[in-house]
């Protein structure tokens, strides 16, 4: 099973969010300082798969934007 480059955003999303949750919850500095180290370690995890991602695509500048086709007319 290939993971794909999206899942690696939802997890560092979680991850930190959950890290600043804790943080207002009162958890100790131990637990909240070794999620920090964890959530920056994911976070350039996640960089280094979005950017050697096996992601194809037809589209090209002269599609410009999908959401509004009659803008690049």
């Amino acid at each position: 099973m290939k993971i794909n480059a999206l899942f690696w955003v939802y997890l560092v999303t979680a991850v930190l969010v959950i890290l600043t949750v804790s943080s207002q919850l009162g958890t100790s500095f131990k637990w909240i300082f070794t999620g920090t180290l964890i959530g920056q370690l994911l976070l350039l995890t996640m960089v280094y798969k979005i950017l050697t991602d096996d992601y194809e695509t037809d589209k090209t500048f002269e599609d410009f934007y999908e959401d509004r086709p009659d803008l690049g007319k």
